[in-house]
């Protein structure tokens, strides 16, 4: 009873990614719909979840293992956008759909294979990372999708089927989760560093304690 209870602590959410609602090119509508998901049917409780914006004020960061790469080179987005689910009894796992890795993913392995380091990138690669509480997340996003837009109207990727997601108050604010500037929007701003220390807090202190005399 109580092995069957230790497993079931730390759901996974969903543990194939062709299950979630994908469109390529729009990862924030992708993980809203994953946290949307989770919200519905219960699969695990949404206080473990966290959206992770990845961004920097020139809008060029590195991302390796991403399935629109090529061999082992980086691809360059905006902007990208995973779901981080943290608890107290597992480590934490990264759903990031746009991604070779497997699905889910420990953030340690995301951090080695995915992140790497920012010690041999130019200051203009450097990452930072937006973390808001999915349930912040599902309440405030909106996107009319315009960002998509081409001059002319037409779309640069096609759009997801599903309406725009909006809210009482806003039509657009994807800029402010984009931003990382800490003192606008949502959540939390860390840097690479100070986000895996963050994050992987529970392994890396329970190292530190082993070493304690």
């Amino acid at each position: 009873n109580n092995q069957v209870s230790n497993t079931t602590k730390s759901k996974i959410l969903l543990s194939n990614r062709n299950d979630c609602v994908y469109t390529s090119c729009y990862c924030e509508e992708n993980v809203w719909k994953l946290c949307e998901f989770v919200r519905e049917q219960q699969t695990a409780p949404l206080e473990e979840l966290s959206v992770v914006f990845i961004s920097n004020d020139n809008r060029t960061v590195p991302l390796w293992k991403q399935k629109s790469g090529c061999g082992d080179q980086p691809v360059i987005w905006d902007y990208h956008v995973i779901l981080l689910q943290a608890s107290l009894e597992s480590d934490t796992q990264v759903y990031d759909l746009d991604s070779e890795l497997s699905f889910p993913c420990s953030l340690e392995l995301y951090a080695s294979q995915a992140l790497r380091s920012d010690h041999s990138l130019r200051p203009m690669y450097h990452r930072k990372f937006r973390v808001i509480p999915a349930e912040i997340f599902l309440m405030n996003f909106a996107s009319d999708r315009s960002h998509m837009r081409n001059p002319d109207g037409t779309w640069k990727m096609p759009p997801p089927p599903y309406p725009p997601i909006r809210t009482a108050e806003s039509q657009m604010n994807l800029e402010t989760f984009i931003n990382m500037n800490p003192a606008v929007g949502w959540g939390q701003v860390f840097s690479l560093n100070h986000f895996l220390q963050r994050y992987t807090r529970k392994s890396s202190s329970s190292a530190a304690a082993s070493a304690l005399p």
